[in-house]
């Protein structure tokens, strides 16, 4: 009797024609939704050695799809399938009470501290992917921008594809005006409103990302305001006009004002003051969002977390 499993086909590579629903999608997210259960890694290298193309050439994950695209998927094993970890009680807890704008198109959260946006690195889930498992209904969720995993506040996530490319054609326009709070170890100059600097990404052999001011790196610029001064620190508000990895912390750095609690890019005298006021994360919250909608201006904002709050009250007094 002749072997089912010999006479069974091998799996065939297909080519997948980009329709509306995917256009302006990053094509590593894209292959996350085609060939679920593959593990990222996977995915990544598969991308690495070509073996996944678009429009018959090489491309990265970053690389925005376009309406007409054809992209080459090969036959990646799946793995057997196993039951997904579900999203700790805590977390889902929070990120219900977060919710700060919701529509058909768009969902709005303020992101706690200690959450990533998404899974990866050692990481079994993220802001999105807890969402897409906690609001089933939702057929499509897809991240517009990131904000760094110890970093809180407003951030959004697209509900429909039209509004994905919609804001991220905002993002490159500079049309969406992003607002942060942050807190520097000592006296901030009135008169030091702009800090530009190129940043350059670099990845250390531990694998941990840093960022460095860099004349080969990427043009970077970033607005400060001082909002008030206090005992051995300056609260100020920074707005980001490019948008590069980690660049509100390296550029406050840069200027000689490491912002308290950054373990990355922090001196000594901005960790003592932060051992003696018991903070033990990262002060940076963004605070408010401005974008413009098709019935209107969007303007939220996010108040800040108790535990900075308390800090901020420690110095005043």
């Amino acid at each position: 009797m002749p072997d089912d499993k010999a006479q069974q086909p091998a799996p065939a590579v297909r080519h997948l024609s980009v329709d509306e629903n995917s256009v302006g999608q990053r094509l590593d997210n894209f292959l996350v939704r085609e060939l679920r259960g593959v593990p990222k890694t996977r995915l990544y290298r598969a991308l690495r050695k070509g073996e996944v193309r678009v429009n018959k050439g090489r491309v990265k994950a970053d690389y925005r799809l376009a309406a007409g695209d054809v992209v080459r998927i090969p036959p990646l094993h799946h793995p057997a399938a196993t039951a997904v970890a579900p999203v700790p009680r805590y977390w889902a807890r929070e990120i219900g009470n977060r919710i700060v704008y919701e529509d058909d198109s768009l969902l709005v959260i303020n992101k706690p501290s200690g959450l990533a946006v998404h899974g990866g690195s050692g990481l079994s889930f993220g802001l999105i992917e807890s969402l897409r498992q906690l609001r089933p209904e939702d057929r499509y969720l897809e991240l517009v921008h990131r904000l760094d995993r110890d970093t809180s506040g407003l951030i959004l996530i697209a509900r429909r594809p039209a509004m994905l490319r919609e804001l991220h054609r905002q993002l490159r326009e500079d049309k969406i005006d992003k607002r942060y709070l942050a807190l520097v170890a000592g006296s901030w100059p009135w008169s030091l409103r702009v800090v530009e600097a190129p940043l350059e990404k670099n990845v250390l052999q531990s694998g941990e990302r840093m960022v460095r001011v860099a004349r080969e790196g990427k043009r970077s610029v970033t607005e400060f305001t001082v909002v008030e001064r206090l005992r051995g620190a300056t609260l100020l508000e920074a707005k980001p006009i490019t948008g590069r990895t980690h660049q509100i912390r390296v550029h406050a750095r840069h200027a000689g004002f490491p912002l308290l609690g950054d373990d990355k890019y922090s001196d000594e005298a901005s960790a003592a003051l932060c051992r003696s006021l018991g903070l033990q994360r990262l002060f940076l919250h963004a605070r408010a969002l401005r974008i413009e909608l098709p019935e209107g201006v969007l303007q939220l904002e996010a108040p800040l977390d108790r535990d900075l709050e308390n800090i901020l009250d420690i110095l005043r007094n």
